[in-house]
């Protein structure tokens, strides 16, 4: 799909917007503002842009939905990201936490040419690095159902299958733990009334805080 004439501005709302549809978040102007790190105002002017140009509707109790011309430029972004993420990291050897920064930068300017070779060479991945299903080149997407790690009984044990990917930091330290896709976990115990978890990662305990491991899927 060609897409010159649509700025990265353009293409970064339209990508967000469509992850806050996938996750089930109502995309309000707030929820998009807050996505972008903009301000409500600066949101709803790119709103009215993305209107204007057939790629999506507002309404004041739906939010914002993106039309079927919106929708496809938003999968094709993040095919290029995601293809570029595990590029990124399996042919030049970046880090979990570097890749999503990278891709953000060359998502944009990837040509299709380009995209289906890199696609070709690594084998037709179907998740980046950080568990995240890649659309394939006719921008299907494969859907799957994940447990969060909170969802765990203590013995239980589970493989990793995605974490957060747009936070460095965090992802430093899930790696540390090697709390990463494809990790082997075990609940050991958890605190009553949202205290902390103990897992049992390859042969080593960690204390985590319920809060991040709702944010780790698990199969």
């Amino acid at each position: 799909m060609s897409k010159p004439h649509l700025s990265a501005a353009i293409q970064d709302y339209l990508k967000e917007i469509y992850k806050l549809q996938s996750e089930g978040t109502r995309p309000t102007t707030t929820a998009i503002a807050r996505r972008m790190g903009v301000a409500p105002s600066s949101a709803t002017s790119m709103l009215k842009k993305l209107a204007a140009l057939g790629l999506a509707e507002h309404s004041p109790y739906r939010g914002v939905e993106l039309s079927e011309a919106g929708s496809k430029i938003a999968l094709e972004v993040i095919r290029h990201h995601r293809l570029l993420e595990v590029y990124l990291a399996e042919t030049l050897k970046l880090s979990i936490d570097a890749v999503h920064e990278e891709a953000d930068r060359l998502e944009h300017v990837l040509s299709e040419e380009l995209e289906a070779r890199i696609d070709e060479q690594l084998g037709y991945p179907t998740h980046d690095p950080h568990g995240d299903p890649i659309p394939d080149a006719g921008l299907r997407m494969q859907k799957r159902r994940l447990r969060s790690l909170d969802a765990l009984q203590p013995g239980e044990e589970a493989t990793v299958e995605r974490v957060p990917d747009d936070d460095a930091d965090l992802l430093r330290y899930l790696a540390r733990l090697r709390l990463v896709p494809g990790g082997h976990v075990t609940m050991r115990r958890a605190e009553p009334f949202d205290g902390p978890m103990t897992v049992l990662v390859d042969g080593d305990e960690h204390a985590i805080s319920r809060e991040l491991a709702m944010q780790i899927g698990i199969a």
